[in-house]
């Protein structure tokens, strides 16, 4: 122990020398002398520690030795500091440093060159370098003074709260025993000529519908919309495993429970219309025709070519594009991401909880008092249950491999050639053969300053579904045609209808009594 002691007491006279003063540890010494200390005390349940510092008679315990440790490490930790500043002075901050050179003097440069005009005005008893960093600070106070005066023009007006309003929707009960809830328009269902069936876009509801559109025109052309919650939005409940086709039957099970025997048409606008598409594909056989304004389409579908496709994802911004490539490789962050901006407890604008770039026409449209009023109650009735997992389920689907291509969509013919009597008819005849697949007609609306879903879309379209009809609307953009444009509608109800001819009358009503009862699935 004595050795330790001296070996102890010859490292602290080498730290108490004038050379190494300046790095000497005042901790060190306090270790030294407790350490001896500690050896000289008695055996206690408890150890007493002393100081030379302390007076006599005095113990010092665990609170102190802390402080007095704390105090040495910020000692060390300041002059560790100051060492890499002086590092950081002689070899970064210096005329002949690498960053001085490429971005220091470049940047003096510039802004000497463009206050140098500016000089002249100054008083001549003024340095430049002293009296703009004035100039600069009044400047910046008399904006604050500015914004915090007239509120009206420099701050944003406050965002409304998100309200949570009571159950309002129609339900029904699908044979999963899930409740779809939905909403009528139009005539009744035994005055109907044409039922519409609409799936709502993205952070919307039921209560969209076709947005603005008046009892009159519904009435004009006898017909009957229905609009409904998709699983997990509104007051929908929420499917265990959610796809394409069971979209589609979601769809034909709520047509069926409302007694549309017949065949209905869909109406869609935008990424509403993956939902259109799919039923199309799965239950054409109950599929009048589709009118599908501003359609969304799977960006990752194989049908579209490299330009295509670069000329659909150069027109989004970087938002969206990064929601796309999430939910079609890494969709597990677009919980957080969403629930970021959808379950804020605040409205916010549309741009940015969709991330969209709107055109001129669209963001007119959409600072109008009725489009606001339509926005904030919509996304009031999605966000209602409070589920993320809605919202990620329908961002996956627009982005997943979807188990048909657009392509797929125009009709097929099916000929009987199974069997020995087919194949030998087929040998003196033509064989038996009839047209499957979706037969109606097939209607999109593109808006050419539409920057949402580019006209690239439908130019795709176009190719791959020669059938489809594509009207091409100058100086619209993604709202602007189908929301609160009375006329849109009329045009949109003229050409799948042809000449309105108002609700059925009575005398035909003894006709609908023949008609084949509701299909039931199982």
């Amino acid at each position: 122990m004595a050795d330790m002691n001296s070996w102890h007491d010859d490292l602290a006279s080498l730290l108490d020398d004038a050379s190494a003063a300046p790095y000497a540890v005042h901790s060190f010494d306090l270790s030294v002398n407790r350490s001896r200390r500690w050896e000289s005390s008695k055996p206690s349940s408890r150890p007493v520690l002393h100081h030379k510092d302390v007076p006599e008679g005095r113990v010092e315990g665990y609170g102190e030795l802390a402080k007095e440790f704390a105090r040495a490490w910020c000692e060390m930790v300041w002059e560790l500091g100051k060492a890499f500043g002086d590092v950081a002075r002689q070899n970064v901050v210096t005329d002949d440093s690498f960053v001085v050179k490429k971005v220091g003097r470049p940047c003096a440069e510039v802004v000497s060159g463009k206050l140098r005009l500016l000089n002249e005005y100054l008083p001549e008893d003024k340095d430049p370098a002293h009296a703009w960093p004035v100039v600069l600070l009044v400047f910046l106070l008399a904006l604050l003074a500015l914004c915090v005066n007239r509120s009206d023009y420099c701050m944003t007006p406050p965002e409304k709260e998100v309200e949570v309003h009571p159950p309002s929707a129609y339900r029904i009960i699908l044979p999963d025993a899930r409740h779809l809830a939905y909403k009528e328009q139009g005539v009744r269902s035994d005055q109907a000529r044409f039922t519409v069936i609409i799936p709502h876009a993205f952070l919307f509801s039921r209560m969209a519908s076709i947005p603005g559109a008046k009892e009159s025109l519904l009435e004009e052309f006898g017909v009957r919309l229905i609009s409904y919650d998709l699983p997990g939005f509104g007051e929908s409940d929420p499917h265990p495993a959610r796809n394409l086709n069971t979209s589609a039957l979601d769809m034909l099970y709520l047509a069926n429970a409302l007694g549309v025997s017949e065949k209905f048409w869909v109406l869609c606008f935008s990424s509403g219309c993956i939902h259109a598409w799919a039923a199309i594909n799965y239950i054409p056989y109950r599929v009048a025709g589709a009118s599908l304004v501003a359609p969304m389409i799977n960006p990752y579908d194989p049908s579209l070519t490299k330009e295509e496709s670069r000329k659909i994802w150069e027109k989004w911004v970087h938002g969206k594009k990064l929601t796309y490539l999430l939910g079609r490789h890494f969709p597990r962050p677009l919980s957080f991401i969403f629930r970021k901006k959808f379950f804020s407890g605040r409205h916010g604008l549309i741009s940015d909880r969709l991330s969209l770039s709107l055109s001129a026409r669209d963001m007119a449209l959409v600072e109008k008092p009725e489009f606001q009023e339509l926005w904030r109650r919509n996304v009031e009735e999605s966000v209602r249950q409070g589920s993320i997992t809605p919202f990620v389920e329908e961002a996956v689907l627009q982005v997943s491999r979807w188990d048909f291509s657009l392509k797929n969509l125009h009709p097929r013919l099916k000929c009987q050639s199974k069997g020995i009597l087919p194949w030998l008819k087929s040998i003196y005849s033509q064989p038996e053969c009839e047209s499957t697949g979706f037969l109606g007609p097939l209607h999109l609306w593109q808006g050419m300053d539409d920057e949402v879903v580019p006209p690239t879309v439908t130019d795709y379209v176009a190719r791959v579904l020669p059938r489809a009809t594509i009207h091409k609307l100058p100086s619209e953009g993604h709202f602007s045609f189908l929301f609160f444009c009375d006329e849109c509608q009329k045009q949109i109800f003229s050409t799948l209808f042809g000449h309105p001819k108002g609700p059925l009358k009575e005398e035909i009503k003894g006709d609908l009594l023949n008609k084949p009862s509701p299909v039931t699935l199982s």
